[in-house]
């Protein structure tokens, strides 16, 4: 399906969504696992290699979301993203995690993404993104203007 998408309308307009958790399953051998269903269910997939394959097949970026981490404000899961991020060639999206300023300096510093996607703070108006922004850059990390 992913290799039909990009066909029709490009690579640019394919996000590979991967939900990720950690793993003790030996056929994961990054040590994290897909999950579909919202997270419910695991697949015995292994996340880098699905997001090679993801890559292989057409998707243009990835979004890359830590289970493990969602709404838990401990930051983001920057092995689970660096991992993703340095085996493959599109650019990852983090996301789950963020409770802090420095958590997003984290996730491009560490967790070498190239975006980072972040919810409850914005939502319960505890960071801005003019907060966030002026932070990254005050960090050295390019970000578009505001």
């Amino acid at each position: 399906m992913i290799s039909e998408i990009a066909a029709e309308f490009g690579t640019q307009c394919v996000v590979l969504a991967i939900d990720a958790k950690k793993s003790d399953n030996s056929d994961c051998r990054s040590g994290y696992e897909v999950y579909v269903h919202g997270g419910r269910t695991p697949t015995g997939i292994d996340v880098v290699e699905w997001a090679q394959r993801g890559e292989e097949c057409g998707a243009g970026e990835i979004l890359l979301t830590s289970m493990g981490r969602d709404g838990t404000k401990d930051g983001f899961d920057c092995i689970l993203t660096s991992n993703v991020s340095q085996s493959t060639n599109v650019p990852t999206i983090a996301s789950g995690g963020v409770g802090t300023l420095e958590h997003f300096s984290q996730g491009v510093l560490e967790g070498k993404a190239d975006a980072l996607l972040a919810a409850s703070v914005f939502h319960y108006g505890e960071l801005t993104i003019r907060d966030v922004k002026n932070y990254l850059i005050a960090c050295g990390i390019s970000v578009r203007p505001a």
